[in-house]
This record gives C-alpha cells, structure tokens and sequence, in this order.
C-alpha cells in the first residue's frame, strides 16, 4: 500500500477502533492495510497516493451511476445551498415516496429512515407488532444491518471475520431468531409451519449479496411467499441492495413475489445516507403518529440525501438502463467465466443483473455450506493481484461486485484480463 494511505491508517488506529469505521473495510480477510480513496470519477476511484483504480465496489452497490455523476453532483449542491437539514416535513420527501410506491409492487406506504440497519430494524417492529409474535426466521449467512436480533450467523463483515455472533446481544434476543439454509425447500418449510403460532415474520434478501450473490432456487421464494401467508407471519424482503439495482421494480418486480415489507437503501439515497421501509397500507398506519408503533429519526428524509435520491432514480428511468446493465454484468460473468477455463482454477461465478461474485474453490454455490467452502486464501492473494493490476475489488470473499452504467465493455475487458494475468500468476 502507498505510503499516504499507510500513513492515513495508523492515524486512524490511534482514533478509530481498527482503523475503520465498518469492519469489511479494514482488510483484514485479505491481508495488508486498506487503500484509503480521495476521490471517484465515473466507473474510478483515486486513492491518498494518487493511484486510479476500474471501481467494482461502487460504495458495496448504490453507485448505480458511478462516482460524481453531474446529475447528482448538481442536485445535491442546490439543495445545500437551501439548507443541509431541517427536521420538518420537505416537498422532496413526498417526491421520492411517490415515486417509490409507485415503482414497487409491495410498497402502498413508505418511511424514510437513515440506514439499512434502521430500515430492517423498524421493519421487524412493525411486524411483531402488526402479528402479536416475537419470533423472526432468518436466513444463516445473510446480513440485515447491526440489528442485535439479526446478528445470529449473519454474513457480510461477520461472516467475513469469523464472528457470526457478536457479544453485547442478549440471549434472551438471539433466542427469538430461528434460522434456516438458504435455498433449502424442504427444511425452511418445515421450520416455518413448526413456528407458526409465534412466528412474526420471515426476513430474507431475495439475492443474497452478504454471502456473495447466491440466486434463490426455483420455487424458493415461492415457497417463503405461500408459507408465510399459510401461517399468518410477514414476508419481509431486504432489498436494501436488491432494490432499483436489479431491476425498476427490485427483486419483488423481478421475480414477481410481493412481499408485505419491504426495506430499502443504497440506491434510494443515490450514495447519500438515506433508507427507508415500506408496505401494506394496513401495516404501514400502524407507525406513530397514525399508529402506536414509534419509529422517528432527525434526519431520516434528509433533505440533501433525497435530493440525490431522486436524481440516481429519475436517470435510472431512463429507457434502456437496466437492459445496459444487464448486458454488462452478463459480459462480466461470461468473460470470468472464461478466464476460471482458460486458467484451469476451480470456481464459479454466480450474477443476478448487475451483482455478481467469482467463488473461488467449489464449480457450484447455493447454499450457504457452498460458499464457506470457498478458497478464502486464494481469494486473498487474487484479491491483491487484482489490486496490482488497478481493479478495485470488495475485500472480502462474501460480497458482490457490482457494475454501474459509468461503465463500458472494455472495463469488464479490463477486469477478465487483469483477472487472467492474476490466476496464471498466483
């Protein structure tokens, strides 16, 4: 690593816990200190020593733009200079909820809020609530946010550290969260009907991103939609990457299963801090002030995060976008493909739409048996390559990659041969 980053690192040891604030990014899965980044331009990152990388991290997803577009650039900059927050109800806000009701099949009303993890946490509220139930299922290796009940073999940075329970949850909580495998039929639909008087809801990414990309088996989320329903518990869909990245609809449109929540994030904040959650309207007019469900935040609607909301999601609207980057995370996935064959390496590349991740070790990934059965070393020491050949890649094993409409064919070119370079090499 550079030595301004290196330098940046131990500055930021001394005042942040690790040097960083989110775990995923310290590194420490893949060896070294992390490159600290000064800037973004289109489908690059620069970092504190002045060296440009191809960017297929885009801030883990939302970047659907890339880095800096004018859209947004200019949209943010004229609401800063109306006002950075206000605390009060803003013409925007409406905006933006409009337009997500509108575009998702399971949302009648929604509620900004600031985070996924905030987006997720309201959401099980709402729904212990709305049920009279206190038990949640989740998915094992699947991440909702820093939620105390959902840090019981969660993926993403946890998964990534090896710590799938963090101490400070209380058993009390992690006892009120039955876990499943994902994609397995058969089982989850026996763990559903077995805790079907208290359960209160069923939470899942519909595309697991946290894991690395494993796409639901046919029928499985079928299955979640009919059994929730058979025993009176939500379904409620994490699309917190998912949404407007796979599709104008999320997954829930993709794939054509409504859920009765549903979370937001990334995306819906075109890279600024903004989430939100949202269903039924039944649900929905359970939370305070219409309802005795409290959920507040000052700045959740934030006005400058909404304005660059919607500009991301008003260029998105525009014709062709999601067949551009459909055809690009397919190239993507053909041409790594090609290189595993080229190269003779043992792994799999799994996409849906624009997400996508390069397993290293097992030729199949669906499950979550499957992907810990990854090559984490060999990951590591790519990983490392890649960064030599100036493509900046998620440091972990358990995350996607995704591709932003600031990219180009001879980006993903750039990555498949750098990516060959690499594996012949290590």
């Amino acid at each position: 690593m550079g030595n301004e980053s290196k330098r940046l690192f131990d500055d930021a040891s001394r005042v942040i816990p690790g040097g960083v604030n989110s775990p995923v990014r310290s590194w420490r899965a893949v060896g070294g200190q992390p490159a600290f980044i000064a800037r973004g331009e289109g489908p690059y990152v620069y970092d504190a020593d002045g060296r440009r990388y191809v960017d297929f991290v885009a801030s883990w997803g939302p970047l659907v733009l890339g880095h800096a577009p004018a859209v947004v650039v200019d949209a943010i900059a004229r609401q800063a200079r109306l006002g950075t927050s206000f605390g009060a109800p803003t013409a925007g806000e409406v905006t933006l909820a409009t337009l997500l009701v509108d575009a998702l099949p399971g949302v009648e009303q929604v509620r900004l809020v600031s985070s996924g993890t905030e987006a997720t946490m309201s959401a099980l509220r709402l729904a212990r609530a709305a049920t009279g139930r206190d038990r949640i299922l989740k998915f094992v290796g699947c991440y909702h946010g820093h939620v105390d009940a959902l840090l019981v073999r969660a993926g993403s940075g946890a998964l990534t550290l090896g710590v799938p329970d963090s101490p400070g949850v209380p058993k009390s909580v992690a006892d009120l969260t039955v876990l499943a495998d994902w994609n397995d039929l058969e089982g989850t639909r026996a763990t559903i009907r077995a805790h079907a008087v208290d359960l209160a809801a069923v939470i899942v990414e519909p595309v697991p991103g946290n894991l690395g990309v494993v796409p639901a088996a046919p029928g499985f989320l079928e299955m979640l939609r009919e059994e929730t329903t058979r025993a009176g518990a939500l379904l409620v869909f994490d699309e917190v990457i998912t949404g407007f990245r796979v599709g104008w609809s999320g997954a829930q449109g993709r794939f054509g299963i409504t859920p009765d929540l549903t979370c937001l994030g990334k995306i819906v904040g075109g890279g600024m801090p903004l989430a939100a959650f949202g269903g039924r309207r039944d649900l929905m007019s359970m939370i305070a002030p219409v309802g005795p469900v409290y959920q507040a935040g000052t700045l959740s609607g934030n006005p400058v995060s909404v304005a660059a909301g919607l500009a991301t999601l008003e260029a998105l609207r525009g014709e062709g976008s999601y067949e551009r980057l459909d055809r690009l995370g397919c190239l993507a996935e053909e041409r790594l493909r090609a290189v595993l064959a080229a190269t003779g390496v043992s792994g799999v590349v799994n996409r849906v739409g624009s997400m996508f991740t390069l397993f290293f070790g097992p030729t199949e990934v669906r499950s979550y048996a499957d992907a810990i059965g990854s090559d984490t070393e060999r990951f590591a020491s790519y990983f490392r390559g890649m960064l030599e050949e100036g493509m900046y890649l998620p440091p972990s094993q358990f995350e996607a990659m995704f591709v932003s409409l600031a990219h180009d064919d001879e980006h993903v070119e750039l990555l498949a041969q750098a990516a060959e370079r690499v594996l012949r090499r290590i």
